[in-house]
C-alpha cells in the first residue's frame, strides 16, 4: 500500500512539474515573439481638424519611415491567414487600416497607398456613405477596390455606440440591434460591392463575450479593438489590438510605436 501511495504522490508531482515546465515555456514564447503592429487611422488633412485626423504629411512621412527602414505593409487578410495556419509573416510586417470611410481617405489617403504601393483595409459603416457629407460615396468606394489595395470590411451598419444602446433598449430590443448591426453591414457591402466581408471593427473598440459570440454567428472570422498593442498568436481572434494612429504620432513615437512588444 505504501509504494502504491508514492508511485501516486510521485506522479502527481510529476504531471505538475509538466505543466509548470509547458506554462513557463508559453509565458516565455508569447513574450518573446514579435507581434505585428495594425496602425489605424481616421482622417486625413492639411491641419490637425481633432484627435482623429492625422495630417496628409503626417502620413506620408509614415509611408517613408516604413520604406525606408526594412517594415513590409502586408494586407491585413494576410495577417489573419497567418493566425489561422501558424505561417510565417515577412519579418518588420505592419499592417495599415482606416476606420469610417471619412472622404479624405479617397482624397488624401487613396493617392499615397497608391504611390507607396501599400494595402489597406477600410472598415465601413454603410449607413454614412453617399448619405452623410463627411463620407465616401459608393462610387469611391468601387474606385479604391478596383485598384486591388483596399479590401472593404465592416464597420456595424451605423457605428452605435453598444454600452450606451445596452443601457437602454430592453433585452430583446438590444439583441435585434446588434443582430441588425452586424448582419445588415455584412450583406450590405457584400451585395454593393462584390466583395468577401468576414472582417468587422468594433465601433468605439466597445466589445464582450457577447458582442463576440454575436460577430461569429454572423460570419465575422475576426474582429478588432483600439487596445494599443502589437497582434501576437495568443490574442483572441474576436478582439485582435490596434493601435489608434494621432497626428502627435511622428518622429521617434513612430518609431517607439513600431517596435513595441
Amino acid at each position: 500500500m505504501r509504494v502504491k501511495g508514492s508511485l501516486a504522490l510521485m506522479t502527481v508531482a510529476i504531471a505538475a512539474v509538466i505543466l509548470i515546465t509547458v506554462s513557463v515555456a508559453a509565458a516565455s514564447t508569447a513574450k518573446s515573439e514579435t507581434g505585428v503592429p495594425i496602425l489605424l487611422y481616421h482622417r486625413f488633412g492639411p491641419v490637425v481638424a481633432d484627435s482623429m485626423t492625422i495630417t496628409t504629411a503626417g502620413f506620408e512621412s509614415h509611408l517613408k519611415y516604413l520604406r525606408q527602414n526594412g517594415y513590409t505593409v502586408i494586407p491585413l487578410r494576410q495577417l489573419i491567414d497567418s493566425l489561422k495556419s501558424k505561417k510565417p509573416l515577412p519579418a518588420h510586417s505592419v499592417v495599415i487600416v482606416a476606420d469610417d470611410a471619412h472622404k479624405s481617405v479617397y482624397t488624401d489617403m487613396f493617392p499615397l497607398a497608391r504611390k507607396y504601393n501599400v494595402p489597406v483595409t477600410l472598415f465601413v459603416y454603410p449607413s454614412a456613405i453617399s448619405n452623410a457629407s463627411y463620407a465616401m460615396t459608393w462610387n469611391q468606394l468601387k474606385e479604391v477596390k478596383e485598384t486591388g489595395l483596399f479590401d472593404l470590411q465592416s464597420h456595424t451598419y451605423w457605428h452605435p455606440n453598444f454600452k450606451r444602446e445596452k443601457k437602454k433598449l430592453d433585452q430583446k430590443e438590444y439583441e435585434k440591434l446588434v443582430e441588425t448591426q452586424l448582419k445588415k453591414a455584412k450583406d450590405k457591402l457584400e451585395k454593393d460591392l462584390n466583395a468577401k466581408v468576414d472582417l468587422l471593427a468594433w465601433p468605439f473598440g466597445i466589445y464582450d463575450e457577447y458582442l463576440m459570440g454575436k460577430a461569429s454567428e454572423a460570419g465575422y472570422i475576426a474582429a478588432f479593438s483600439i487596445e494599443r498593442r502589437p497582434v501576437r498568436s495568443t490574442d483572441n481572434m474576436m478582439s485582435l489590438p490596434r493601435f489608434l494612429i494621432e497626428n502627435s504620432n511622428q518622429g521617434k513615437s513612430f518609431e517607439r510605436l513600431l517596435t513595441e512588444n
